[in-house]
């Protein structure tokens, strides 16, 4: 029973449908996280779920649990899924593909009439991408109480202040259960690329056998404004100007540490952000990554070196705060045995690959047994409206987290034999 396979077209119709809640006119998804389209794409996936014979709970931070019951209801459940909020300007695929995985590997369970050991549960977490309210992957952080339940609701909206909280509860997705108290067996996250890697190396699966560390930074570099004309070059204090430069060291600090390092300013506001005066305060984020905490570490050095002589060189004020910091994570052996089994028993070329991205999956490993399953997405590309995927792969990936999910699901019988 290693070999069942998934009814591909009806994953992708799924996703297809799906794609048309917050559809862009370029082809994209923009379904922000506890937005009135996220309320309405949680609808649709809890009205799939409840067709399929799952019941379905919500937590207090809107994660949702669909759960397949298996013969023995005392046992933990395997769980799978991903996320349903995308970017501003995302796509089909991110998060999508993982939780229409798991809703489909329940579907094809039930075609075949096929009962587990252990439970199944298919999960959509709240608030992965953190593109409306920082940080991101609060939903599974909350789970894995990386945050405290207050500290998740009331994250604030980036730009109006609204919190998470009022707006799952305006969405009718603020639950009534605990958050983290459901025992999970194992998680299985599906999830495209989001990089070049697979597609290059002609492998429609990833074997991921662990996330790379990040560290987040909130800049605030404050000068003085004053008027553009008659202020001389010499007397400014020039807010972007610093920023810029320190701007390009985070990237030149991205470059020293190449190959694996990865270094970007995403968000930047200029203030007064007037076309004749000077500015004087320019606010940025940075983002570091790099699979080695030693190599993580010296980055952070490097920046906070860069930034302050940046400022004393032009006299500016500088307010530099970490954000956000985690590690760089492993997934468990076992479960990463069971992906790669579960590829070779389905004659998928695949490889061990590191995750460039934080997902769900790297909170989850901190108090479950986690791996995560890759397939490749067109050009590398991803939260970008052009995303895109070949569906031969999404059922390539889809039939190893089938085929994994059950190798775990199924373990205890031949434990207690």
């Amino acid at each position: 029973m290693r070999n069942l396979q998934v009814n591909g077209e009806r994953l992708w119709a799924s996703l297809m449908e799906l794609a048309q809640i917050g559809a862009t006119p370029k082809g994209g998804v923009c379904r922000l996280a506890a937005s009135d389209l996220d309320g309405q794409a949680r609808r649709l996936f809890i009205r799939w779920c409840q067709e399929a014979g799952c019941d379905v709970r919500v937590d207090k931070v809107g994660n949702i649990f669909a759960r397949r019951p298996g013969r023995d209801a005392s046992l933990a459940p395997v769980m799978t899924g991903s996320h349903l909020d995308t970017q501003p300007t995302g796509g089909k695929f991110d998060g999508a593909y993982g939780v229409m995985a798991g809703l489909e590997l329940v579907r094809t369970l039930n075609d075949l009439g096929y009962e587990t050991e252990a439970p199944i549960e298919v999960v959509a977490w709240t608030n992965e991408e953190g593109s409306r309210f920082s940080p991101a992957m609060v939903g599974s952080g909350v789970f894995a109480g990386v945050f405290d339940l207050a500290e998740g609701l009331g994250r604030p909206d980036n730009l109006t202040g609204v919190t998470l909280g009022s707006e799952l509860e305006r969405i009718g997705f603020a639950g009534a259960d605990p958050v983290g108290s459901r025992p999970v067996a194992a998680y299985f996250e599906a999830h495209i690329e989001q990089g070049p890697i697979l597609e290059a190396a002609g492998k429609p699966i990833g074997v991921v056998t662990g996330a790379q560390g990040q560290r987040w930074y909130e800049i605030t570099v404050t000068g003085q404004e004053a008027h553009a004309g008659p202020t001389p070059m010499p007397r400014r204090r020039d807010a972007l100007v610093g920023a810029a430069r320190m701007i390009d060291a985070v990237n030149l600090i991205g470059h020293a540490h190449a190959p694996y390092a990865c270094a970007t300013v995403g968000f930047v506001q200029v203030s007064p952000n007037s076309r004749n005066t000077i500015p004087g305060r320019v606010f940025f984020t940075v983002d570091f990554r790099h699979p080695d905490d030693a190599v993580l570490s010296a980055m952070d050095d490097e920046l906070r070196r860069a930034c302050e002589a940046v400022a004393v060189e032009i006299g500016l004020d500088l307010d530099l705060k970490e954000f956000w910091y985690f590690p760089p994570t492993q997934f468990d052996a076992d479960l990463v045995g069971a992906v790669r089994g579960a590829a070779e028993a389905q004659g998928y070329p695949h490889q061990d690959i590191i995750s460039g991205a934080g997902h769900d999956a790297v909170y989850l490993a901190r108090v479950a047994p986690t791996a995560m399953i890759f397939v490749p997405c067109v050009g590398g590309i991803s939260h970008n409206e052009i995303e895109d995927a070949k569906p031969e792969d999404l059922t390539a990936g889809c039939n190893v987290l089938l085929n994994a999910v059950l190798d775990r699901a199924n373990a205890v019988t031949s434990e207690r034999s």
